[in-house]
């Protein structure tokens, strides 16, 4: 149960990253500033179209990677994997939900990083400001996650140890 709202959730949220993303991308100018100095001049920039393959390809690595771990445990893929979650083990479908939505979560701060450049090249439209409580949900969500997964793998230890 807990997969499958997770792989819902990571679904959703890739969705969420490229509809926004090719928005973000079209609204962009040519060059993309990701620093500001104190009176709001760029410091650094880069080419739209450089802006926009490092996004995807690091959207794409990204997706990869936890996605294949996931992928690694649902198919049980090695015999240590088998041992360590048997299929029909409720702690099984529980690491299954953290490791999807973890690339749910990965995805949803990709967009919010996304934005942050958004509203850096387009201050006239949209004040930094205005974004600054999303761009500290990233690291809450980060640290959330990864006390749930202890709060998972504590709960696998004590059914381990009795």
């Amino acid at each position: 149960m807990y997969r499958r709202f997770a792989k819902a959730f990571h679904f959703l949220s890739i969705l969420l990253f490229i509809i926004l993303f090719m928005y973000i991308y079209a609204a962009l100018p040519e060059n993309v500033a990701y620093q500001l100095d104190a009176s709001g001049m760029p410091v650094k920039s880069v080419a739209r179209d450089t802006f926009f393959y490092f996004g995807i390809g690091a959207f794409i690595i990204i997706n990869l990677i936890v996605v294949f771990s996931g992928k690694m445990v649902e198919k049980q893929a090695t015999t240590n994997l088998r041992k360590l979650f048997p299929t029909g083990d409720p702690f099984s479908d529980k690491m299954l939900g953290w490791i999807y939505s973890f690339a749910g979560i990965l995805n949803v701060s990709m967009v919010i990083i996304a934005f942050f450049i958004h509203s850096i090249n387009n201050q006239y439209e949209i004040k930094t400001e205005e974004f600054s409580p999303f761009f500290y949900m990233i690291p809450v969500f980060m640290v959330v996650w990864i006390i749930l997964l202890f709060a998972i793998l504590g709960k696998k230890l004590s059914q381990v140890r009795s």
